[in-house]
């Protein structure tokens, strides 16, 4: 899109001073998502379109970008912002809550085309950043499932999260005065395990677990991963772990 400014590559000022109708302008531009678009619309067929694939999947970028935490939020800010209905490519009309969920839903059957977008911006900026991918750290962030613990009902009808379970994180240091210091975080949900540039904090590869799932397991699992999906990066990193 030529409207688009060229921006120094992770000079984060010039990004921050944009307004999120830019970045998203520039999510929007770079996304390598055309062979997903494809899959999207091959699936949809000739019928009805109301809600176009890209437009669709254009609001689900937004939602990242403007950072909100539901669907709800999301519409909401389509239903009273024209200009961002306009640039995901919404002729005047919202999805509804329903319409876009079954979107999301169709969205997250497609794992691999996701993931090959994600390596696809990897293998870019290793490209444009040389030193890229030197140092790596390993860690996992917990992620809370709206649900507030398992349901005993495990009737598996789209109201309640049946693929949570129990985490336990423990955090240790040490104080000014020397001594050591200890805190439990437990939680139902989930972990976002990743890998990331330890200099530039971009992550190089990523899963999603139940909360269980030990750390070492994952980064054992991750590194498989990464061995076939980047192994020119695996090949000369050094590699630091969290607590």
């Amino acid at each position: 899109m030529a409207i688009i400014p060229q921006l120094s590559l992770f000079a984060w000022e010039e990004i921050e001073e944009l307004g999120d109708l830019e970045r998203l302008r520039l999510v929007i531009a770079y996304m390598p998502d055309e062979q997903l678009m494809r899959v999207l619309e091959k699936e949809r067929g000739k019928g009805r379109d109301d809600d176009p694939i890209r437009a669709m999947w254009n609001a689900l970028l937004a939602g990242i970008v403007f950072q909100h935490d539901s669907d709800a939020k999301l519409l909401r800010e389509l239903a009273r912002n024209g200009q961002l209905r306009s640039l995901c490519g919404f002729n005047g009309k919202v999805p509804t809550p329903w319409a876009f969920s079954r979107f999301l839903h169709k969205v997250l059957m497609h794992q691999a085309e996701v993931e090959e977008m994600f390596d696809d911006l990897v293998r870019e900026l290793k490209k444009i950043v040389p030193d890229f991918g030197k140092r790596l750290a390993i860690d996992s962030k917990a992620i809370k499932s709206y649900a507030a613990n398992k349901n005993k009902n495990e009737k598996e009808d789209g109201r309640r999260d049946l693929d949570a379970d129990y985490g336990k994180k423990v955090y240790r240091g040490t104080r000014e005065d020397g001594t050591r210091w200890e805190k439990i975080v437990k939680w139902f949900g989930y972990k976002l395990h990743l890998i990331v540039d330890a200099s530039y904090e971009l992550p190089i590869m990523f899963s999603v677990t139940k909360a269980s799932v030990p750390d070492i397991n994952e980064a054992h699992h991750l590194l498989e991963k990464m061995e076939e999906r980047q192994p020119e990066i695996l090949k000369k990193a050094e590699i630091l772990t969290g607590d």
